[in-house]
């Protein structure tokens, strides 16, 4: 099929309103995948579509994400979603590179070792993007095709397999030094520019494999997986480790929005109580109508913070995020003791401050104190047992008890009565838990026990948790 870009590709599948339609079927799949975006910027985008060439895709592309964006951090989701929305072609991309063209052996099986040099060749290029493209193309094509009980269908996987492009290194290094002896310094600026364009062009076959793909069973479906998620929507228990790196970036934005939701309560909080005795004294002078109402006398306090914690390796993306964001909240509170446990409990507030890295502070807790005590399993019975045995003082009646956990006991005894006494002393009580409210009492889930003795909140991303803690954590 010929290969067809900009309006053309958009126009393919006739949607039922022309552009205007299709560009608001755009932003609703954006607003799907938690980017906000309101009508004035989508009015902003109609008119952007009014002044671009639209058969340029990448002038098109960054100027709707001038107009829908508000964070730098939406970018990677919008780009995912602008591929599925707006694809490069329709159908099997036509060979548009003279000089592109897959090799084969005599028997007329792809010759995957001279592949594999046409492509370290391209990589080393400065000016190869668009037979990069055609690569890729060409590669999820005819190796990234396979059949399916539903027909056939593409995989990245499949497609690169064979290839590696990640083993492409050295050759890609050989390529860019172009014979002269480099310094150790440019050569390792050289290794970055390789790696930089081998992700380049894995993300190529990716963004590829996704247009095929989304073809076959629907953009929506696509999208729904294979698009980036933004950070604050991404699951804590099944993040990959670049997401959360993400997330822990997202952490002091995140504090803040927390710390103003806070100072907004604060100031609503200053107001007092109706006190509907002196509302209704006052009111005798209106013929009893409560025109002014008195308000009690606000008595204000800053809260204590007491956070117990599991530490343990089914849990760490959670409660890591959360100690983190907790640590950035520490001046809305009066006092934050913050303690952490496998299957022991332990003071750990000293090794958080306003400038942790989290990273050094989560090290030092396992190598510096007593979290884990027998055998190294989650015990949340032993932990609470120790943390009330150890600690008596620390929650009071001014505190507000906050526990991180999945409340999975490998089958041990929970302690239910010490958690009650624990929650009957302290003002504010909750239990943060990271997975599904389908799976609380699953397995060694004791969380529908512990949930009959402590309100239990589910807390799976961190959009989630943000909206929690701010109703929770008290003014």
């Amino acid at each position: 099929m010929v290969d067809r870009s900009g309006l053309e590709a958009l126009t393919a599948e006739a949607p039922p309103h022309g552009l205007p339609g299709h560009l608001v079927g755009f932003v609703e799949a954006l607003r799907t995948r938690g980017i906000p975006v309101g009508p004035s910027e989508t009015v902003d985008a109609g008119r952007v579509l009014t002044v671009l060439d639209l058969m340029d895709r990448e002038v098109l592309r960054e100027g709707l994400a001038c107009a829908l964006l508000r964070r730098t951090t939406h970018r990677a989701t919008f780009d995912g979603m602008f591929d599925l929305w707006f694809p490069v072609a329709i159908g099997e991309r036509s060979a548009d590179v003279d000089d592109i063209e897959m090799p084969h052996t005599n028997s007329g099986d792809i010759d995957i070792a001279a592949l594999r040099e046409m492509l370290a060749e391209l990589l080393a290029m400065d000016d190869a993007e668009q037979q990069l493209d055609q690569m890729a193309a060409l590669l999820v094509d005819q190796l990234g095709q396979y059949q399916s009980s539903r027909g056939s269908s593409f995989s990245s996987y499949q497609a690169l397999r064979e290839v590696q492009p990640q083993t492409l290194l050295a050759k890609i290094l050989a390529g860019l030094a172009a014979g002269s002896d480099l310094s150790e310094f440019d050569t390792e600026v050289a290794r970055r520019v390789a790696r930089g364009r081998i992700e380049g062009f894995r993300t190529k076959v990716e963004a590829e494999t996704r247009r095929r793909v989304a073809e076959r069973i629907g953009r929506e479906r696509v999208a729904g997986y294979g698009v980036a998620r933004q950070a604050e929507d991404v699951d804590f228990l099944r993040a990959s480790e670049r997401e959360l790196i993400e997330l822990r970036r997202s952490s002091q934005r995140l504090a803040r929005i927390l710390a103003s939701r806070l100072a907004v309560r604060r100031r609503h909080s200053r107001r007092g109580e109706i006190d509907l005795r002196k509302t209704l004294r006052k009111s005798m002078s209106t013929g009893g109508v409560p025109i002014d109402l008195v308000n009690r006398k606000p008595r204000p306090g800053r809260p204590e913070l007491v956070l117990l914690c599991d530490v343990s390796g089914s849990v760490a993306g959670f409660s890591n995020f959360t100690l983190l964001l907790v640590s950035a909240l520490r001046e809305q509170f009066s006092r934050v003791r913050i303690f952490a446990f496998v299957d022991n409990t332990d003071e750990v507030t000293r090794f958080f401050d306003p400038h942790t890295q989290l990273d050094k502070a989560m090290a030092r807790i396992f190598t510096e104190s007593e979290v884990v005590g027998y055998d190294g399993h989650s015990d949340y019975g032993s932990a609470l047992r120790s943390f009330a045995t150890e600690f008596p003082e620390a929650v009071t009646s001014r505190s507000a008890l906050l526990i991180l956990g999945d409340a999975r006991t490998n089958y041990r005894d929970p302690e239910l009565l010490v958690l009650q006494d624990m929650v009957d002393v302290a003002k504010h009580a909750h239990w943060l838990n990271p997975e599904p409210v389908n799976q609380w009492g699953s397995g060694d889930s004791a969380a529908d026990k512990y949930r009959q003795v402590i309100e239990m909140h589910e807390c799976r991303s961190a959009r989630q948790l943000t909206e929690v803690v701010s109703r929770l954590l008290p003014v």
